[in-house]
Formats: structure tokens, C-alpha cells, sequence
């Protein structure tokens, strides 16, 4: 479930980054004015919806995988499917990111949501942002070699990088907001209650 191991590109990863490109082709490109225009837009609507009924607020997500390949997972996830794999190390055929990948993956597409949405709701100014979030690992808990760690990330790091016109204090008193209302982040930082049953 680690991201290590990865080899030379292949006849699969080629068509996975297929697959990336056509998907990022159905992203559009939209000016400062039109993403302003979209983020109050959305924030105008769930004002709305929570006024009119605070149990508009509550959400339910769900995700559904089916065991593929030798250890692969194909995800559903209302409309949209994703493949999930491991690299040859760990008995995957490395057509996709790891589960961990995936969450660090997670991580840094909420950020950047959020970094977007606070930003236009402070009157900043975001000309453009990267994320890097690194975790760290142990798979002696994940191999039963030891249980007294834990298995999963012990250590996770998030650098942002923004360009725009302002200040570094206005940057990082963003940093402060986004870090208090990003739900991936609340994920990673405190614990959710989980459980897990056969069916």
C-alpha cells in the first residue's frame, strides 16, 4: 500500500495516462472572474438550502470497490469509476496509484478546494497554488511483523505554494482558515468513528 517501487512506464501506464488526459480535457478553463463567480455562486446556494432546512447540511458519500488483477480495486463513486493497484512489491501490477496515494491524493484536492474557497470569501487572490503533502509510512504493522505501530501513516507533511499579489501574513492567516475547515485534513488529523462488518 505504499507508493514505492515504481518502475518503468508500460503499455498499462500509458493507457492510464490516456485515460488522465482525457479526463483533464473535461476540465474547463475558467478566468479569475468566472471561478469568483462559481465559488459565491455555491456558497450563495448552501447558505440557502441550510437556512431553508439545517438538514440540507448533512451529507452522505459512498464509495464502492470491487476486488480486480491480482491485488487492484475498481471504485465507483456516483458516476465515476477509478481503478486503485499496488506496485509489483506489493503484489499489484502498478496500473494505478496506491490506497495511500489515493488518500494523500485526497488531501491535496480538498486543500486546494478549500484554499479556493476561503481565498475568494478573505478577498484574496490566488494566481495559482500547488500542494505536495508526503506521509510516512511503517509496513511492519501491515506485514504482522510488529503490532505495536500503527498501520497506517505516522507522519504526514502539507507545502503549499501560492503565487498572487498578496501578503505573506494574509497568505498565511489563509493557511490558519483553510487548515480549520478542510474535511479531508479533519480525516487525517482526528479520529472518525469507523466501523466495519461483513454482509
Amino acid at each position: 500500500m505504499t507508493g514505492g517501487g515504481r518502475g518503468e512506464p508500460d503499455d498499462r501506464y500509458r493507457r492510464a495516462m490516456t485515460l488522465l488526459q482525457d479526463q483533464l480535457a473535461g476540465v474547463a478553463d475558467v478566468t479569475p472572474a468566472e471561478r469568483a463567480q462559481r465559488l459565491t455562486d455555491a456558497g450563495s446556494a448552501w447558505n440557502e438550502r441550510i437556512a431553508a432546512d439545517e438538514a440540507n447540511a448533512r451529507l452522505t458519500y459512498r464509495v464502492s470497490g470491487r476486488g480486480i488483477g491480482s491485488v487492484a480495486t475498481e471504485i465507483r463513486a456516483g458516476a465515476h469509476r477509478f481503478l486503485v493497484d499496488e506496485p509489483g512489491a506489493l503484489a499489484g501490477d502498478d496500473v494505478a496509484a496506491s490506497p495511500v496515494e489515493y488518500a494523500l491524493g485526497a488531501l491535496v484536492s480538498c486543500q486546494v478546494v478549500v484554499y479556493r474557497l476561503y481565498a475568494q470569501a478573505l478577498g484574496l487572490t490566488i494566481d495559482a497554488i500547488e500542494i505536495t503533502a508526503e506521509g510516512d509510512l511503517d509496513v511492519r504493522k501491515l506485514f504482522g511483523i510488529d503490532e505495536s505501530g500503527r498501520a497506517g501513516f505516522h507522519d504526514v507533511r502539507v507545502a503549499v505554494d501560492i503565487t498572487g499579489p498578496n501578503s505573506v501574513e494574509e497568505y498565511e492567516n489563509l493557511r490558519a482558515v483553510v487548515d480549520a475547515h478542510c474535511p479531508v485534513l479533519d480525516l487525517f488529523a482526528a479520529p472518525v468513528p469507523t466501523s466495519s462488518a461483513l454482509v
